[in-house]
């Protein structure tokens, strides 16, 4: 997939959380040959300095930010020393997937901490910023399984419902002071994941289009979310599902 170049984001300054893999590198990619200075947040050093390395070596600005999102302290100091930007893409997350009865309360706690409670200490400690200086962009990473029923998918899917909640919230609380606020749902997706290539080709073909989508196609309509040319558009989730959640 080829990245487009059109520099809407030039003079903008974007957190992009998971950043170093799948859909995260996908988007910090993006944002940056849209012109964006990105600081590309990750656990694993080795695979923020390469994702930093390729968008620099294409003419770009990054920097890399290490922090355990699932730790909450560990999440404000990552706000206090990424500082202000004019772009929060809050992408980071964990999915782990099992029936109900048999459901590890540890990866239930683990899952919100990271997937819920962690973008709301960033918006907490970050948007006030935006909303002080009348303009910035949020932009949170949901899933279909937020929106229908999937078995196993319970404790996930109820962590992205709350995501899309708070999105609504949000764009209610920091919209009227320019601060516009957004979620993307993808369907299946080609990442990296211990259930391997063959299941994301599987839930794929149960999409309108018949496939799985690359990360890049996610990373276009982040980046056109986030950009002016979405100036209108504030409080929506965005489907990007091959058409699975629309019939």
């Amino acid at each position: 997939m080829s990245i487009t170049h059109n520099h809407d984001l030039t003079g903008q300054r974007a957190l992009v959380t998971g950043a170093t893999s799948g859909i995260g590198r996908a988007i910090a990619l993006q944002l940056a040959a849209e012109g964006a200075e990105v600081v590309v947040h990750g656990r694993d050093a080795a695979r923020g300095a390469e994702t930093v390395e390729v968008i620099t070596a294409a003419g770009g600005k990054a920097e890399f930010a290490a922090a355990d999102l699932g730790n909450a302290d560990d999440t404000r100091r990552l706000a206090e020393e990424v500082g202000d930007v004019d772009i929060l893409v809050n992408n980071a997350g964990i999915s782990v997937w099992g029936s109900t009865g048999e459901f590890d309360a540890g990866a239930y706690d683990a899952m919100f901490a990271s997937n819920v409670r962690a973008p709301f200490l960033l918006v907490g400690a970050l948007a006030p910023a935006m909303a002080a200086r009348g303009k910035g962009s949020i932009l949170n990473v949901s899933s279909m399984a937020g929106d229908i029923g999937m078995a196993g998918g319970a404790a996930y899917g109820a962590t992205k419902a709350a995501l899309e909640a708070l999105t609504r919230s949000w764009a209610a609380e920091f919209s009227p002071s320019g601060v516009r606020v957004n979620a993307i749902a993808p369907g299946p997706v080609y990442t990296p994941t211990p259930s391997g290539r063959d299941f994301i080709t599987s839930l794929g073909e149960t999409t309108q289009m018949n496939r799985a989508s690359e990360p890049e196609e996610i990373a276009d309509v982040a980046a056109f979310l986030v950009s002016p040319r979405a100036s209108y558009v504030t409080g929506a989730t965005i489907a990007a599902d091959g058409g699975r959640t629309a019939i």
